[in-house]
């Protein structure tokens, strides 16, 4: 969540904020107005509490033709009290509800919009021009035998499937040569639950807007998590961390799981857009004052890990209607598909600022000792469908796929991977 001091001292930048989000603005006026009743019961519970405590020490050196004057009014105060402290406890409650529904507030310079609003901060190579009419990354990999639709249908549903053959060794690959990057980088690998209990997802701010997306598991009051950034997140919830030598850096590997609530019909061949897949993604603790510059770095390595697949690319500043919950400024980069045309998300960064480490009470100590709300960050390092950018732009005309140099060593040092 947001500082509660920004909405009472500066209602204005959070009006700004959800108008740029394209949300309601009003719900800023109802806050102020359930913040004042809640410091108000407060208060009025406070003071009836101070005149019980007085009146209790009066009665007991009372003389006798007062004390039940005394017992019958201290009776009042005890009801009264209670009275007080239902309402504040009724006007907290609708208060922090309505406040935890509040995103988190957008970076001043994210161009405001929608979805298709991005900003487009940088091309980088050219879209790959093949000589000949190239086939889809479904057709590729079935001829290399690198992947079973049908059985994963048969075995799950729809937007299921196998990896098989060099498939699997492509998604192994990408994923170990991304933890190869991050370790290079000071990251701590980490191998993160696939289940989180309901807090930690609220906590990330996953239960709000994208409550859609996710798998509930209603018996045991479990979620299936679409990243590891939310167990990681998680990680070090309720918790003050030492930050005085720098940011806490993890990088998680994790099956990822969504429902796609919403997207019928869209992206339904191959392996684009299911409802499972795997990712290493990177996850950051800091101050909130060296967010920006890490946000900055983490953009910086998903391009080193692109470099890698030797794809065209292109960055963009996402817009503030597409933000998530927790984003404050979001940079995604995405890939040119030569028979699609066009560029698709590939990587994802967030600088989240404090909205997450507030709600899951994560602190660190200042220069002074003082405990205060950290920062968290994220950005993906690798994921299943890097591989239909890799087997599209680089295959041939036979039908192969030339594997890039750098991911060689991971798939058994093997350079074309050649159709069965």
């Amino acid at each position: 969540m947001i500082d509660p001091r920004t909405l009472r001292d500066n209602p204005e930048a959070v009006r700004a904020s959800q108008r740029a989000r394209g949300e309601d603005e009003g719900v800023v006026d109802k806050l102020l107005s359930l913040d004042s009743r809640r410091r108000s019961s407060i208060a009025a519970a406070d003071k009836l509490r101070n005149e019980q405590k007085v009146l209790g020490k009066q009665i007991p050196k009372a003389p006798p033709e007062e004390k039940q004057q005394l017992l019958a009014t201290a009776k009042e105060l005890a009801a009264q009290v209670k009275a007080a402290e239902a309402e504040q406890n009724t006007a907290s409650e609708e208060f922090d509800q309505l406040f935890r529904t509040l995103p988190n507030l957008v970076h001043p310079a994210a161009p405001v919009g929608g979805e298709d609003d991005f900003t487009v901060v940088k091309h980088v190579g050219e879209p790959t021009k093949l000589g000949f009419t190239p086939r889809d990354h479904l057709e590729l990999l079935e001829a290399l035998g690198g992947v079973d639709m049908e059985r994963g249908a048969k075995v799950s549903g729809s937007r299921f499937y196998f990896l098989t053959g060099v498939g699997a060794q492509l998604q192994l690959g990408l994923l170990n040569m991304a933890i190869a990057q991050a370790l290079e980088n000071g990251f701590t690998p980490m191998i993160t639950p696939s289940l989180v209990r309901p807090e930690i997802m609220a906590g990330t701010g996953f239960l709000g807007q994208h409550s859609s997306e996710i798998y509930h598991l209603a018996d045991d009051d479990l979620y299936l998590v679409g990243t590891s950034e939310v167990p990681l997140a998680g990680f070090h919830s309720d918790e003050i961390l030492d930050l005085n030598d720098g940011a806490k850096r993890y990088a998680g590997w994790s099956s990822c799981y969504r429902r796609e609530a919403g997207s019928y019909g869209k992206d339904t061949r191959g392996i684009i857009r299911v409802h499972q897949f795997d990712k290493v993604e990177m996850f950051v603790y800091a101050k909130p004052e060296d967010a920006e510059a890490e946000h900055e770095r983490l953009l910086g390595w998903e391009e080193e890990m692109l470099a890698k697949i030797e794809v065209p690319y292109r960055v963009i500043d996402t817009a503030t209607g597409d933000l998530g919950t927790s984003a404050h400024r979001k940079f995604d980069c995405e890939a040119w598909i030569p028979t699609q045309e066009t560029y698709r998300e590939l990587t994802s960064t967030s600088n989240c600022t404090t909205f997450q480490a507030r709600r899951l009470s994560i602190r660190y100590r200042d220069e002074n000792g003082k405990p205060q709300i950290a920062a968290t960050l994220n950005g993906t390092l690798a994921t299943t469908r890097w591989i239909v950018a890799i087997v599209e732009n680089h295959q041939q005309e036979d039908g192969s796929v030339r594997v890039p140099e750098a991911l060689r060593p991971f798939v058994g040092g093997q350079e074309v991977l050649t159709p069965r």
